[in-house]
């Protein structure tokens, strides 16, 4: 029946404690509040900190929430998915927080990206699970029966774990007719039994008196605990020592050495002999803790050091000396010393890292949080009041939260990982005491890249070379970009712009290995027909966004000699390269018979030509000029020299590897009246000739003319409607290849010839190369205008010279 009773209180005050808890919950403050009592099961729900928060379970989940606990076996876990705080472990009040008057546990959570940190105040409420205990079971007290009625002899008090409500509460002495009790109550350290004589005794009439002495607590039912006095009667002694001063106060530093005088105290007895000796000793009611702390000098009263003196431990003592004589019935006389200690600055202030993101983008925003850093000083007032800074060569700030001592460690400045991706910060605490006191903790910070850089090409445009007849699909030149990101943001791929426009046609016989930018020919070039040309790469990282860069990549092809000389003058009627001369037989020694002409594709040296006698019937009657293929008579000819001589002309060119071609002349030595007749028909051939040429040349005129205005008006007009800024719109001409060079296509019979020379503009005109001496044409580069007429004169003038119509120019 007793125990059904003690289990319905047991509930009623579980009850109890949960409305409080409720209460609690319900009171609107900045931190949240829960209460739950102590010794209750492992897995009970403390609170949902997740509703109150008003936080969904989604955000707990994305956002990671979590107890940031220093404690290896917390008492209390969080549910990460619905929020609720459960109790871990049983949780035993006495051992967390001793006999405190209240017991709260601050609980830090945590929420991830971004990091916010919220607290919890849960007070463990106490249960009576312990009974009250004394220190003895009996205790003996020897009181002389001249004692007045009311003389007080203080008892050892009882000791309860528990607090509050649940520590010892009354005291209560077994009936009789000498004592009664009285309680003294000092607070923090308990109630004090005082055993007060209500009546005289007489040793005579009873030699000693049995007591018992009971302790209860204040719980429902009560618990106790019992102690049995045994009070003995003692002859006359009939004063007690007296202290000379009713009040002793000290301070007292922390840490003060071991040995240490505290204070002195002085008491008096008036009686004689050794019921006037004095002796000290601790009073009974002193707390067994304070022992280890101090001594007293039984003779002399001096309070000693005995333990060492933490202030962060204990504030202040308060410390029952008692003064009692030698007498038979002795004597006592209880006072309290108060010490009150005093801090000094003998704790470096604590720091701790309690959430930290060890990598951080590069394009975090000023006031990004990095870290959390709370910071903690046992000390106390100036002692205790810390400040917190990093380096300012850094582009990080400490910045203090609403929470005490809480600091967030935060961006203060653009970060740039290309100039710096790696941070030891050094987080420096320092108190206010004197002298200060400071500690460091060096962490870590990560700058993570993102695609920020463009790739930058090597070199901005690209010029290359390359020798004609390559082989297709080798490699002829490269690429090359750089990218100051890293990883995928940095990796870079290569691509050639196609536009399929008639200037970027090129570009289709190209390809570019995307990975290295290396680019493939799939072509042979041909200088003759390709002389330079141009197009763009664009480099891409593989970042997201992707960012890229592209580049003029300008080529100009060099010539080689792959063309032979070709021969223009002598040609027989069905293309052979052989023609007949007569002449007169009494020419004189240096007589011009005739020319020979060619000319190469190739530019130069390549298209430098040479002319050589390979074969002759007569060494000592003709010569060849080397430069200018001119066969002229070295001597006179005699009535003994042949009627016909046959002379075959090497033409070759300077390249490496010189490519030649051969002419052949047949001389006929003829009487001097039938030179003249073919002399004749020659003339009157070439007066029908000059006719059929002027009327060429003035159609000529008239559509160069033509064309030249059209021209100008083109480009009256293109200068006005576009801005002044437009040279760099307009590619270089694509046959440019570094030496003006252009070529002039002609046929002569089934035969197609070309001229080869600079590039032709309006007014160039028609000139023998230097050194040839006419046999290779070129066209000097010409920017005016005004020499037209005299330009296409003399351009005839070569054509009738190498005995080329402007009639088969023009079918040309």
């Amino acid at each position: 029946m007793e125990q059904r009773k003690r289990q319905s209180e047991m509930r009623r005050g579980y009850l109890v404690g949960c409305v409080f808890a409720v209460l609690l919950w319900t009171v609107a403050s900045a931190q949240l509040r829960y209460s739950i009592s102590e010794e209750v099961n492992e897995g009970t729900v403390v609170g949902n900190i997740a509703r109150d928060l008003g936080l969904d379970k989604n955000t707990l989940k994305d956002r990671k929430y979590r107890i940031v606990s220093s404690n290896a076996d917390p008492l209390f876990y969080v549910n990460p998915n619905d929020g609720v705080l459960y109790v871990s472990r049983k949780i035993d009040r006495e051992e967390v927080c001793a006999q405190s008057s209240a017991c709260v546990i601050n609980v830090k959570t945590v929420l991830e990206n971004p990091l916010e940190v919220h607290y919890a105040r849960v007070e463990v409420l106490d249960i009576n699970d312990h009974s009250p205990s004394f220190q003895d079971n009996q205790t003996t007290l020897e009181i002389s029966e001249s004692v007045l009625p009311g003389t007080r002899f203080q008892l050892k008090a009882a000791r309860d774990q528990d607090s509050g409500q649940f520590s010892v509460q009354q005291y209560k002495l077994s009936n009789n007719d000498h004592f009664r009790l009285e309680i003294k109550d000092k607070g923090d350290d308990g109630k004090i039994p005082i055993l007060v004589v209500q009546k005289s005794l007489d040793r005579e009439a009873a030699g000693s008196h049995v007591l018992s002495l009971t302790a209860l607590d204040g719980g429902k039912p009560p618990k106790s605990s019992e102690m049995n006095i045994l009070v003995n009667v003692l002859d006359v002694n009939d004063n007690a020592p007296a202290f000379s001063k009713d009040d002793y106060s000290v301070t007292l530093n922390e840490n003060t050495p071991l040995g240490t005088i505290v204070i002195q105290v002085n008491a008096i007895d008036l009686d004689d002999g050794p019921n006037g000796d004095v002796v000290y000793s601790f009073g009974k009611s002193i707390n067994q803790k304070d022992l280890n702390f101090f001594a007293i000098s039984p003779l002399t009263g001096e309070l000693s050091v005995k333990g060492l003196i933490n202030y962060e431990e204990r504030e202040k003592y308060e410390i029952e000396i008692q003064a009692s004589d030698k007498g038979m019935a002795p004597l006592t006389t209880e006072k309290s010393v108060k010490i009150k200690i005093v801090d000094l600055n003998d704790n470096a202030p604590e720091i701790e890292v309690t959430s930290f993101s060890s990598s951080i983008p590069e394009d975090s925003r000023p006031g990004t949080t990095v870290a959390l850093i709370s910071v903690n000083d046992l000390d106390s007032g100036l002692n205790g009041k810390v400040i917190c800074f990093v380096g300012e060569d850094v582009p990080f700030a400490l910045s203090p939260s609403l929470q005490d001592k809480m600091f967030s460690l935060v961006t203060k400045s653009p970060l740039d990982r290309e100039k710096q991706s790696q941070y030891e910060l050094t987080i420096t605490a320092k108190d206010a005491g004197q002298p200060p006191l400071s500690s460091e903790k060096t962490i870590s910070v990560t700058v993570s890249d993102v695609n920020d850089n463009r790739p930058e090409f090597s070199l901005s445009p690209y010029t290359f070379y390359v020798i004609e007849g390559n082989s297709p699909g080798a490699s002829v030149f490269s690429v090359n970009a750089s990218d100051r990101d890293e990883n995928d943001n940095a990796r870079i791929s290569y691509h050639i712009i196609r536009d399929g426009s008639e200037e970027n046609k090129v570009t289709s016989f190209l390809n570019i290995n995307s990975e290295n930018g290396e680019i493939l020919a799939l072509k042979s070039f041909d200088f003759e027909s390709l002389k330079t040309f141009q197009f763009q790469v664009v480099a891409s990282d593989s970042g997201t966004p992707s960012l890229s860069n592209n580049v003029t990549v300008n080529v100009f092809i060099l010539d080689q000699n792959d063309n032979a000389p070709v021969i223009l003058y002598p040609l027989s009627s069905n293309g052979s390269a052989q023609g007949v001369e007569e002449i007169p037989r009494n020419v004189n020694a240096g007589h011009l018979v005739t020319k020979v002409r060619a000319y190469d594709a190739d530019i130069g040296y390549n298209g430098w030509l040479l002319f050589s006698l390979q074969e002759v019937t007569d060494h000592s009657l003709f010569a060849l000029d080397r430069y200018t293929g001119q066969i002229r008579t070295l001597r006179s000819f005699t009535e003994t020299d042949e009627a016909e001589h046959k002379l075959v002309i090497l033409v070759k060119d300077n390249g490496n590897v010189s490519l030649s071609a051969t002419a052949t002349v047949i001389v006929k030595l003829v009487e001097p009246k039938e030179a003249f007749a073919a002399s004749d028909v020659k003339s009157t051939a070439k007066d029908d000739e000059d006719s059929n040429v002027i009327f060429y040349l003035m159609i000529t005129l008239g559509a160069v003319s033509v064309l030249f205005l059209i021209s100008i008006i083109v480009l009256i007009a293109m200068q006005c409607s576009k801005s002044t800024d437009y040279t760099s719109k307009y590619l270089p001409e694509t046959n440019y290849d570094g030496t003006l060079c252009h070529s002039i296509q002609y046929r002569s019979g089934e035969k197609r010839y070309m001229l080869v020379g600079p590039r032709m503009s309006i007014g160039s005109t028609i000139v023998p190369v230097p050194g040839s001496h006419a046999n290779t044409l070129v066209l000097p580069d010409r920017r005016r205008t005004s020499g037209e007429v005299r330009d296409i004169k003399s351009f005839y003038f070569i054509l009738r010279n190498k005995h080329i119509s402007i009639h088969e120019f023009m079918m040309a």
